[in-house]
């Protein structure tokens, strides 16, 4: 039924000459029942919502159930540096939750989706603002839409008159790879190396590799890159090999079997 409701917006779309960009690519329903539909590469959501009337009536000749269509929410975290711990971490301070008034009280009415966390963990920021290492310290917030994000990141935060400076936050792990100079442990905005692609080792982005092979179409070098397992995949295929080969040799099954 999922992609009957795609085909049925498509050829509403069609019929009321929405741009040729302007289609769904897949449609799907989710454990809650909600159905959930993929623009076309080269349109977006906003875009597909100028034809909002179109598409639920389209919809609703599949599922009778269908009622609205709007964007789907995206959460974006950002890291607030220099937060002074005199202001939300003093003893007569109301923490991070005056912090979360303050936030949506100054800039534009952004709200603050989660809870409002330190990046580091409270017990060492105490204890490094006790030996006098410290006087401020970085947040974790999160907030609705990439363009909100964009748009905080750009213009800065302002909480009691001051700005603050915020930038949009990224786990980074061991597995993590910079796609500039694709080493390991970081990622390419906190990346200071030159470029270099990993399979050649030329001074060059990845994205900016071209095989010197006449007459080659495929590209493989680069296929091989980008289809390379992940430090996290390398570690899971070395504990599976490990336990492979402790087992005795009965019990391995046919992958441990020798010749």
């Amino acid at each position: 039924m999922d992609q009957e409701i795609a085909s049925a917006i498509n050829r509403a779309l069609f019929h009321h000459q929405a741009p040729a960009h302007i289609r769904i690519m897949n449609a799907r329903r989710n454990a809650k029942g909600a159905i959930t539909a993929i623009t076309n590469q080269n349109a977006t959501a906003e875009m597909a919502l100028l034809y909002c009337d179109i598409i639920i009536t389209a919809a609703r000749t599949v599922d009778k159930g269908v009622v609205n269509v709007k964007e789907n929410e995206t959460w974006d975290r950002l890291k607030i540096d220099a937060v002074p711990l005199v202001r939300y971490m003093g003893k007569r301070s109301e923490g991070l939750q005056k912090m979360r008034v303050e936030f949506e009280a100054e800039n534009g009415s952004v709200a603050i989706l989660a809870q409002v966390r330190w990046l580091a963990h409270p017990r060492t920021i105490r204890e490094r603002r006790q030996n006098g290492e410290i006087a401020a310290s970085s947040v974790v917030i999160v907030v609705k839409g990439n363009q909100v994000a964009q748009r905080l990141v750009k213009k800065g935060i302002k909480m009691v008159r001051v700005w603050y400076r915020d930038e949009i936050y990224t786990n980074v792990g061991p597995d993590s790879r910079s796609e500039l100079c694709c080493g390991w442990g970081h990622i390419e905005i906190k990346c200071s190396s030159k470029p270099k692609f990993g399979y050649c080792s030329g001074h060059h982005r990845t994205s900016d590799h071209s095989c010197n092979m006449v007459g080659c179409t495929d590209h493989s070098a680069v296929t091989r890159w980008r289809s390379a397992p992940t430090a996290k995949e390398m570690i899971l295929r070395s504990v599976t090999d490990a336990r492979r080969r402790l087992k005795p040799p009965g019990q391995r099954g046919r992958a441990g079997k020798q010749d």
